[in-house]
């Protein structure tokens, strides 16, 4: 009997091909895959085709409604509100992005040392995370901020601090689960340390959990960016994100420029719905079941 071989087109696919299928299956991951590499687009390629003066202010053209030069209008200090809704995504963005995956890479780390470890390095641990998780994320983001004069790395990392928690929580219950595995076992009786253990067994064990919640955590990043703006702890001008032109727009709502708060809120919404599809997708991508189906 003839054994199929690799020309007859019946090999198996590896694991990254299948969780791509799968992923690619669900249209509503993939619209938000899309939307994202759109808004990346718009932020960082949108200046090149809409160039503007972002720094210096023309109260000539101050409260302009949209049209002609100005698609989407100005701001009441004269800047045209589609380029700086280019460079206020670039901030919102790279904050994001970058204090969600610090929040997440410390929290794996942290969560995975007290799971593994266990006893009475794992209930300290805990009990630090407890006690921090008992304290409201907002309360503490907005105490720091008004202490220190908000900047981007002092703000990605007054975000990140407060973030890592979750991770640490979630990664923490991986390695309670993947520590009592056999090749765990194996690999102590071989003189195989905490690290290695760690290092190179757990975490790549628990990998597909790690780059999904990293999409939520840049998610919510992108939130707590947007709740400090709205409440003036942001990045001084004449930088700008999106809360803080939610929050500068709001002024001006009753007298009918709604211009200045539709555009900044609808882009906060539709990056952060598209980084929890985006999420949803690569949890049902990382299912085992899903991909053996």
């Amino acid at each position: 009997m003839d054994v199929p071989t690799a020309d007859d087109g019946l090999t198996t696919p590896g694991p990254v091909r299948r969780t791509l299928a799968v992923f690619a299956r669900n249209k509503l991951a993939l619209t938000g895959a899309l939307l994202l590499l759109g808004l990346l687009a718009f932020c960082y390629l949108g200046p090149l085709l809409h160039p503007t003066d972002q720094i210096h202010t023309d109260l000539s053209q101050a409260g302009l409604a949209p049209g002609g030069d100005h698609p989407l209008g100005t701001t009441d200090l004269g800047y045209d509100l589609l380029g700086r809704l280019m460079h206020g995504g670039r901030t919102s963005l790279e904050v994001g992005l970058a204090a969600g995956l610090l929040a997440t890479l410390f929290g794996t780390a942290y969560g995975a040392v007290a799971g593994y470890f266990g006893g009475w390095a794992d209930a300290a641990m805990m009990r630090i995370t407890d006690a921090a998780l008992a304290i409201p994320a907002l309360f503490l983001l907005v105490v720091v901020a008004a202490i220190v004069t908000p900047s981007k790395p002092l703000l990605i990392l007054i975000i990140a601090s407060v973030a890592w928690l979750s991770p640490a929580r979630l990664i923490r219950g991986e390695a309670l689960a993947l520590r009592s595995r056999d090749y765990l076992h194996a690999m102590r009786l071989m003189g195989g340390g905490g690290g290695r253990a760690v290092f190179r067994h757990i975490l790549p064990n628990a990998i597909g959990t790690v780059i999904v919640n990293a999409t939520f955590q840049i998610a919510d990043a992108i939130l707590y960016v947007a709740y400090l703006s709205f409440l003036g702890l942001s990045i001084p001008p004449p930088a700008a994100d999106w809360g803080s032109m939610l929050s500068a727009g709001l002024t001006y709502t009753q007298v009918g420029h709604w211009w200045l708060i539709f555009p900044p809120g609808l882009a906060i919404v539709l990056v952060v719905a598209a980084f929890n599809v985006i999420g949803d997708g690569l949890r049902d991508a990382f299912d085992v079941r899903l991909n053996k189906r």
